[in-house]
């Protein structure tokens, strides 16, 4: 039997037309783009605050802070070539809700870098977490000195905030430089927060060579601190040292009120973070509180700028009223900023890398000021005294304290 060679099929005959379409494809692949490659995933920053309750005012403003600043570094391009995205959790001023949303936003979200929170003992629950699955965690408010000073060898907690044990300083000498204080007394609210600055304030006392007239604290659900008030007054308290969120400093004033007592108020910046002067009625404006930034009065040409993108995203801006509290806003910015030259200058989203990379980050024109190595190992906290401002409440708005 012999072999044949079957003849080709009449479709797979070459021809002129055929030919002619093959070089044509040929030619028109040849000068394609490649297929373009999936987009960039994401660098996620978590975002753990109170976003409800008493204090969702100050964590709306955290949150407008940190969507401003993401937006600006998009539109330049984001970071290592990738956008930024910002995933936010409700901690409801709750320490455990606080660490159970870290550990989600870590281990499922996998963010390269926590921004949180509010309240001081929720951050200082969050800490271990941070230090011990090392990834930088970057405090825009709570002011408990132990957040970043918290003893670990590996340590992951940053802070572009105020900082309690400096800020005690400050309000020990604005109390003897206001209003003569001789004896002071300190009504504190009754958390890790109320016991950072119990220590703080009894150390600057001491520096300060100042007896205090006594120590007395509340719970947070307190409405009546006329009896612990009683006792300041009694024990001859010519100013009160103040530490409280807006609520029970609300009380704090509206306790004095009812006694009679006028006495001056200093105030760590607890009184910032909602509608204080609402709740406090017209002697809200008596008390002076701290902030590390104001918009209002304030004419620089960044605070101009970023007033007027503010303004420009966020449409329910109307007022300087509407960007109380502008700490929370400030804060968070220069943050955010800051996280991103970090990563940056890591050239890696990994923790460790990106930890070492706050280091190594030089010089930030920032909204609160220009920061000049704003960390270093050992020196965790990017704002100092010199950064603090007094402030009160005028018309609604947080208005700087004029001498």
């Amino acid at each position: 039997m012999s072999l044949r060679t079957p003849s080709p099929r009449p479709d797979a005959r070459p021809t002129r037309s055929r030919f002619c379409r093959l070089a044509l494809l040929s030619l028109l692949a040849g000068l394609a783009p490649l297929a373009p490659s999936r987009a960039a995933e994401p660098v996620r920053i978590g975002l753990v605050t109170a976003l409800s309750g008493q204090s969702a005012k100050s964590g709306e403003a955290i949150s407008r802070g940190i969507g401003l600043a993401i937006d600006e570094i998009n539109a330049k391009g984001g970071v290592l070539g990738r956008p930024l995205e910002l995933v936010a959790r409700d901690d409801e001023a709750n320490p455990s809700k606080g660490v159970l949303a870290a550990r989600e936003l870590i281990q499922r979200a996998g963010v390269a870098a926590l921004i949180g929170g509010l309240d001081t003992p929720v951050s200082m629950a969050i800490v271990p977490i941070a230090n011990q699955m090392k990834v930088p965690f970057v405090g825009p408010w709570a002011a408990g000195t132990g957040i970043t000073r918290n003893g670990a060898a590996d340590n992951y907690a940053f802070r572009v905030s105020a900082v309690d044990a400096l800020v005690d300083e400050a309000l020990v000498a604005y109390a003897v430089k206001t209003y003569g204080a001789k004896k002071p007394g300190m009504i504190l609210v009754n958390n890790a927060w109320g016991e950072s600055n119990q220590q703080g304030l009894a150390a600057a006392l001491k520096a300060a060579n100042l007896p205090a007239a006594g120590i007395e604290k509340y719970e947070a659900n307190d409405v009546d601190m006329v009896p612990q008030l009683t006792r300041l007054r009694e024990a001859g308290a010519d100013a009160l040292f103040l530490v409280g969120n807006v609520g029970p400093s609300a009380q704090v004033v509206k306790s004095l009120d009812r006694m009679g007592w006028s006495v001056p108020v200093i105030s760590h910046w607890g009184p910032a973070g909602g509608r204080f002067d609402e709740l406090a009625g017209p002697s809200a404006a008596k008390v002076h509180f701290i902030q590390t930034f104001t918009f209002a009065g304030n004419e620089t040409p960044k605070a101009k700028a970023v007033l007027a993108a503010l303004k420009a995203k966020y449409p329910a801006i109307k007022s300087m009223a509407d960007v109380t509290p502008a700490v929370g806003i400030a804060n968070a910015y220069d943050a955010t900023h800051l996280i991103a030259l970090a990563i940056a200058a890591a050239g890696s989203t990994e923790g460790p890398k990106v930890r070492d990379g706050f280091y190594k980050v030089a010089t930030y024109p920032g909204l609160i000021k220009t920061y000049e190595t704003p960390f270093a190992p050992g020196r965790h906290d990017a704002l100092g005294p010199q950064d603090y401002v007094f402030t009160r409440f005028q018309n609604g708005e947080i208005v700087a304290v004029t001498q």
